[in-house]
Formats: C-alpha cells, sequence, structure tokens
C-alpha cells in the first residue's frame, strides 16, 4: 500500500530549478514572539565572534531552563542557524490539481472500497497519533474501515498532495479550535503531511489549551486549541473536562480567541459538546461565581455563542490574511436500529459502511444547530467563512469508530470493559487512518480552490 507520501513525488528534473528566495519567517503562537527575537539576536551575534558564540550557548542553555515554551523557542532558533529551509518544492512543471467545479456538491456522495490508493498513511508510520485513536494498536480485529474513499455524485475530490500542501503552508500557520472531535482531525493532519518531512525535523509542543504540531523545515504550524463552546466555560481545562455540570458564557470569548489572531487558516467546530441536555446552563452576565447561572433551551445558547464568535471575527480578522471554516456536525452511531441493525450494541463490531440507501440517513441530528452555522456564516459581512459539510458522508460511517478499541480516562479499555460495549463503546470519535482524513481531502480542495485561477479556455479545433 503506498503510503501517504507517494503522492509528493520529486518533480522531473527538466522543470526549473526551485527558487533560492528566503521564505518569510513565520508568525508564532501568541506569547512566543517576545522569546524568539533575543534568540535570533544572540545566534547572530554568534556568527561573529567565538567568544560570543560561547555566551550564546550559555544564554540559550538559560532558556532551556525555563520550560517547554522556551525549550521550544530554542530549537526553532538553533535550526534557523544551523540547518536550511527545505527546498522550494516547484509545482509549475507538475499537472494542475483536478480541482471539482465550485457548482459541485462534495457533501452527497457515496464511499467506494478502495484498497489502491487508500489509507493515506499507516498508523505504525505516524508516531504522532495518540492512543485515542490507533485501534490496531489498541486490539481492534479488523483493518477495513480504513479502504474507502468519498465519491461525490457529480465530481472526483483530488488527491491529497502532501508536498504541495505544505508549499502553501510555508511560513503559515494552522489552527483546528473546537472539541475532541476537531482534535481527531487535526490528528489527521498531522499524520497525512508528516511523511513528506524530514527525521528530527518536526515535533509536537503542548502549552495549556494549545497544541502545536512544528513543521521545522517549513517554518509552519498546524496547531490544536481547545475550546468545545467556542466561548468560556467551566470545560475548558483541556486535562479535566470530564464535569457534570458543564457552563457556558455566551458573550465571552476573548480568552480564548486572543490565541486565533495572526492565524492563516482557522478551523472550527462546536457541536457534540451541546447534545447532553436540551436545556444548557448559562452563567449570569455579571455573576461572581459559576453556581449563578440560568437554563437556556439549547438553540437559543447556541444563537447568542455563534453570534459572539461571528462579532469577534468580524472585528479581528483580515480577510485578506486569514481564511476561516466551520466543521458541520459529525455524528454519533449509538441507534443501530437506524441502520437496518437492531440486535447490535452502538457501534460495536460493526466492520461495513451503510452502503443500500436511497434517502437522507436520520441519526437524530439536531438539524437547527446544523441551519443556524450555515445561516450565521451566509450574514457575515466582512469575513467569509467556508461551511465543510462532513455530515452525511460520516452519517454512513458507523464502522468507523473507535468503539472499545481506545482509552478511557488516559487508560486502555481493560478486557472487562471491551466486554461491555453497552457502557464503554466510543462511536463519537474516528480511529485513524480513516473519516478524518477525508475530511481534510475536502478541506484541501476547498483551501485550493479559494485561491486557484481559473481554468483556460479550450483551444478552438485545428
Amino acid at each position: 500500500m503506498p503510503p501517504a507520501a507517494s503522492s509528493a513525488d520529486a518533480p522531473p528534473s527538466s522543470t526549473p530549478a526551485p527558487s533560492t528566495t528566503k521564505p518569510p519567517r513565520p508568525r508564532y503562537p501568541l506569547g512566543l514572539d517576545a522569546l524568539v527575537s533575543p534568540a535570533r539576536s544572540l545566534l547572530a551575534a554568534g556568527r561573529r565572534s567565538p567568544v560570543t558564540t560561547l555566551v550564546c550557548f550559555i544564554a540559550l542553555l538559560a532558556l532551556i531552563m525555563y520550560g517547554e515554551d522556551a525549550r521550544t523557542v530554542a530549537e526553532l532558533s538553533i535550526d534557523d542557524y544551523l540547518y536550511p529551509d527545505a527546498d522550494v518544492y516547484n509545482v509549475s512543471g507538475l499537472p494542475p490539481i483536478a480541482l471539482p467545479p465550485p457548482t459541485c456538491n462534495l457533501a452527497r456522495g457515496r464511499w467506494l472500497f478502495d484498497n489502491v490508493t487508500t489509507p493515506l498513511y499507516r498508523e505504525h508510520e505516524c508516531t504522532f497519533l495518540t492512543k485515542q485513536v490507533t485501534c490496531l494498536e489498541n486490539g481492534r480485529p479488523d483493518d477495513t474501515w480504513q479502504y474507502w474513499k468519498w465519491q461525490p455524485n457529480d465530481c472526483s475530490l483530488p488527491t491529497f498532495d502532501a508536498r504541495r500542501f505544505m508549499e502553501r503552508m510555508r511560513g503559515k500557520r494552522m489552527m483546528f479550535v473546537g472539541d475532541s472531535l476537531n482534535r481527531n482531525q487535526w490528528e489527521s493532519m498531522v499524520c497525512m503531511v508528516q511523511g513528506v518531512l524530514s527525521k528530527g525535523r518536526k515535533k509536537v509542543i503542548k502549552r495549556g489549551s494549545l497544541t502545536i504540531f512544528h513543521a521545522k523545515e517549513y517554518r509552519a504550524t498546524l496547531e490544536f486549541y481547545w475550546a468545545p463552546f467556542l466561548v468560556e466555560s467551566n470545560s475548558d481545562n483541556p486535562r479535566i473536562h470530564s464535569i457534570d455540570h458543564r457552563i457556558i458564557r455566551p458573550e465571552r470569548i476573548e480568552g480564548h480567541a486572543k490565541y486565533w489572531r495572526g492565524v492563516d487558516y482557522l478551523i472550527f467546530n462546536t457541536y457534540i459538546w451541546w447534545m447532553n441536555t436540551a436545556d444548557m446552563k448559562v452563567r449570569r452576565p455579571d455573576s461572581r461565581y459559576w453556581s449563578e447561572h440560568d437554563e437556556v433551551p439549547r438553540i437559543d445558547a447556541y444563537g447568542r455563542v455563534l453570534k459572539t464568535w461571528s462579532d469577534w471575527l468580524e472585528e479581528n480578522i483580515d480577510p485578506a490574511r486569514t481564511s476561516v471554516f466551520f466543521m458541520t456536525i459529525s455524528p454519533l452511531h449509538i441507534s443501530p436500529d437506524k441502520w437496518g441493525n437492531p440486535s447490535a450494541i452502538k457501534c460495536f463490531n460493526e466492520t461495513l459502511p451503510v452502503l443500500n440507501y436511497t434517502e437522507p440517513f436520520d441519526l437524530n441530528h439536531d438539524m437547527r444547530m446544523y441551519d443556524l452555522v450555515a445561516s450565521t456564516s451566509r450574514s457575515m459581512k466582512k469575513v467569509p467563512v467556508t461551511l465543510i459539510d462532513i455530515t452525511r458522508m460520516s452519517d454512513y460511517r458507523k464502522d468507523a469508530h473507535t468503539s472499545v478499541y481506545t482509552i478511557r480516562r488516559d487508560r486502555l479499555l481493560t478486557p472487562k470493559q471491551r466486554a461491555d460495549p453497552e457502557k464503554f463503546a466510543d462511536c463519537i470519535h474516528w480511529c485513524l487512518p480513516g473519516v478524518p482524513d477525508v475530511w481534510n481531502t475536502v478541506l484541501f480542495t476547498r483551501i485550493f480552490s479559494k485561491s486557484s485561477p481559473p481554468p483556460l479556455p479550450s483551444l478552438p479545433p485545428q
């Protein structure tokens, strides 16, 4: 099976030589800029004098003692000093990406078995995957869920090209913002690109709610920011959020949003955390404690959150610099009677997608929330928001969840827990490689479609 990097072979030798133009310096996450400049200054001075070099080394050693943030800055600055950037991947000599026409609905189609071009990478090849999603390593006996591609009804998705994608990302930041399903998608994206990056030039750093994958030779980052409701809540600790009574502050977002400034590609989601109850607990605006809250209908609270989110984007995002995307509903497969298997237990032991269907598949989504995201996005005047509609395509993939081959409270499920899928099967998150790879291929398609020139007109016959 060809790995993900197979679509990224070097261009023919007849193509023009790679550009030697130095790519722009990256815009580092909030709080790092103040450390990067001094480190670079020290290294620049070190080039001029052996004595200064020693001083630089001591200074960088001192930086290392101040924790992970400083170590990251030191490493990236040393890379600036010692190592060249990746050669520019010259795409001018390659065929253009076969992008679908803008009128094609990528969300409507079918799943086709494909053990030739999928999966895009192998689980054991991506060391950045977490135990939550490594289903094979965790003991899943089948692997068929990996061998399906999405085929839209009226067009085709292009093949994900990791090198072209990284060229587009050179010197830039991409950030997934939201809940653990967006983290699931972020892990997928990291695995889809890491195969074309040099060994030792890629690293994941965790800083509170922010997890950053550094592609050092491209001076690019793929980031995930934990904000399950987008606005501030009592569940914002990425390690401690198993809270029975989740409370949100619909008009408060800056505590999260300050980390989104300066990002080139923002990908948002929020849905599954809203589905525990019909009403949401909303903290009163002038309250001092989380206990001072009201019960608000879910759709009303969701509307207030989306207004806060959209207002912040309109006031703080430069659309000439930042592209904004919103992922639609990722389904929960806990009702096997919906796909004609009433004797089953949630998604446990499902090994095939739903294939025989003639009408929309009903998994009891709150489509009011889907519609509200769509209408909010359409109403924005300054900042365009592109919806990545993953809902129906994912509805059919009852087979692709982590089920009992995952972790709970940072530990693999025990044999006793695996024997109780009614209680322990995870039918929310997805095994990787898997469905989120398709989501990212759609995202890749939309990113390249937004800035690709229109096709040249056909030449008249000779």
